[in-house]
Parts: structure tokens; sequence; C-alpha cells
């Protein structure tokens, strides 16, 4: 008998979760789905970008357009020489390489028309068949070419950037941001996939070999 009472206390105590309203999530506007959509089809995309030029435009990017305010022409400015930098970074370190040498230490060097130009050959140096494995290639401008267009792209799903530039715009344009990084995400996936890049430069995965 006591245990019968007992149990219906714990009952009438016990808060009624089952009976309790679920929250309805706000609704999203067919904007922000598309939105949504293709930023998740194109993050894979920064993965073809160095590393740390990613790294710092995701840092520096808040602080200089002050969370997408650009109060002045200063903040414009500087956030212009960001994307700039970072696009320039990203053309140039696609011409980089790396192999480990008899020590087992990475080195890096640029890559040129008669090989790999070592950036510490004072201390290693490259025999001519070896460095000739290296050379400059025209896929190596097309790379670069789309490296600018993926950072781009990149750039394009950053608020803050967007808001600087365009605080208020209109639906017209909402749209073509929400499209236009989905057509670069698709032609850079089709031209990273079939013509892979073999270079491990800086900022890149490093080679095994």
């Amino acid at each position: 008998m006591d245990i019968h009472i007992d149990t219906q206390q714990q009952q009438q105590q016990q808060p009624l979760l089952e009976n309790a309203p679920t929250p309805q999530k706000p609704s999203k506007t067919p904007t922000q789905k598309k939105i949504r959509k293709a930023f998740k089809g194109t993050a894979h995309l920064s993965n073809l970008l160095p590393t740390g030029t990613v790294l710092i435009f995701q840092i520096l990017s808040p602080a200089f357009t002050h969370q997408g305010q650009c109060p002045t022409v200063t903040s414009k400015t500087m956030t212009i020489a960001l994307l700039t930098f970072c696009s320039l970074s990203c053309f140039i370190l696609s011409f980089t390489d790396s192999f480990r040498d008899e020590r087992g230490k990475v080195r890096y060097g640029f890559a040129s028309l008669n090989g790999l130009w070592v950036m510490d050959h004072e201390s290693v140096r490259l025999s001519s068949d070896e460095a000739s494995k290296y050379r400059l290639r025209f896929i190596d401008f097309v790379h670069a070419f789309m490296s600018i267009l993926v950072f781009a792209a990149i750039a394009l799903f950053d608020k803050s950037i967007v808001s600087c530039f365009e605080p208020n715009p209109s639906e017209e344009a909402k749209e073509l941001l929400a499209k236009l990084p989905i057509g670069i995400g698709l032609v850079g996936s089709v031209i990273f996939l079939l013509f892979p890049s073999q270079r491990h430069g800086i900022g890149f995965p490093l080679s095994r070999d």
C-alpha cells in the first residue's frame, strides 16, 4: 500500500514533458534556403586553397570591416587590400611545391620553366633531372586562376564582406549572391576533379614521398 502511494506521488511530481509544447523553428525564406544550400555545396572548396590564406581572411575580415559596417573609407580600403592580398596569395602559392631532402626535412620552392627554384638553395640543391620534374606547366596557371575564383566564392559567403560593400542588397542581388558561388563551385570542382593538382606547396597538404 505504501509503495502504491509513493509511486503516485512521484508521478505527480514529475513534469509532464510529453505534454509540453515543442518549440517551433522559425521558417526560413526561399532566399535563405538557397544561400544555406549554396554554402553547403561550396564549403568544401576551401580545401583547394592555402590554409594560411583562408585562416588570415577569416580572422581579419570581421576586424577590417567592423563586423560588416565599414563606417569609414579607411575600413573599406583595408578590406579591399585584404581581398587583394588573399587573392594574390592564392595565385602565387599555386606555383609552390615541396619535397623531402635526404634527412626527411620538407623543403619548399617555386616552380619555374627550368624546374624547381628551392628557397633554401644554399644548403639544398636538386639535380637537373630531379628539378625538371617540378617544372612549370600550363595547368598550373589554370589552377592559379581557379584558386582566385574559389576564393571569390568564399568571400561572397562572408556576411561582413557583403554588408561592407552592399549593406542593403536588392532581391536580384541576393539571388545573384546565392547562385554565383554555386556556379563557381561547380566549375572549380569539375576542373580540379579532371585535372587534379600534383603540387604540395605552401599551405597545402604535404606529400608522403
